[in-house]
């Protein structure tokens, strides 16, 4: 990763204060097929899951980095998060930070960093089909404390029911321990709209292991002959971009 002695400060201040810490980096596309190959990845193997995501049709949620977001997991209940980023752990209220429902991340990839606080909630197995076909509130999708935190940052005036559905987009997920890294690995493939593909490889640790854990993975992919210089890209930008074009919009 090329990061500023500025930015490595910062992300150094914002990583105390984070509950966790992932480390991601997404495969150019000439190259997915051959890391999956050289991971030993078996797509039979991975977990099916749908995300949709509510915003209105210009993105003002996500200009103003708040994210909207319900998903179905294959065999598993539904879930819906809304998150706000960037933030600073820091500045966020007592309440919220005590709250089993919150969880504080920063993300980093090569190239730049981000940190995150998402407030989760789970569903039933059938919430989101409902909200899918139209048979369903979107505020039925998220708890008391999640309306709440959503009235606090959104922009003023767009009610969560007043949200376009954008989506849901098919996600393959898979988790692997390979034996030269030792830890578990994340492998994501998410296929949009207009055929493209994003395929992010992700591990988690605690802020304290972030550069150990960092140089562990960066040597691991470099033995499997993985470019680590590609330009990245989001996934969740890179969905709603797509929803929103579909749109009219974008």
């Amino acid at each position: 990763m090329q990061i500023s002695d500025a930015d490595l400060e910062q992300m150094l201040a914002l990583s105390q204060g984070a509950d966790s810490v992932e480390l991601k980096l997404t495969v150019p596309d000439g190259a997915q097929r051959s890391a999956i190959s050289a991971l030993e990845l078996d797509p039979l193997d991975a977990q099916i899951r749908l995300v949709c995501f509510f915003d209105t049709p210009e993105l003002t949620l996500n200009k103003a980095g708040v994210i909207v977001r319900a998903r179905r997991v294959q065999n598993r209940e539904d879930d819906s998060v809304i998150k706000l980023r960037p933030v600073v752990p820091d500045q966020l209220p007592d309440e919220l930070r005590r709250s089993p429902s919150m969880v504080v991340e920063l993300d980093a990839m090569p190239g730049g960093y981000v940190c995150s606080a998402t407030l989760k909630s789970r569903l039933g197995q059938n919430d989101v089909k409902q909200r899918v076909r139209g048979k369903r509130a979107t505020k039925k999708l998220f708890s008391k404390e999640q309306r709440a935190f959503y009235k606090k940052h959104a922009p003023d005036g767009i009610a969560i029911d007043d949200l376009t559905l954008l989506g849901p987009i098919f996600v393959l997920k898979l988790n692997s321990t390979p034996k030269a890294f030792k830890r578990k690995l994340t492998t994501e493939m998410w296929l949009y709209p207009d055929g493209a593909r994003i395929l992010e490889l992700s591990t988690k640790c605690s802020p304290s292991e972030m550069f150990q854990v960092a140089y562990e993975a960066r040597a691991f992919l470099n033995g499997l002959g993985l470019d680590l210089s590609g330009r990245q890209q989001t996934k969740t930008k890179t969905a709603l971009q797509q929803f929103s074009r579909n749109l009219g919009t974008g």
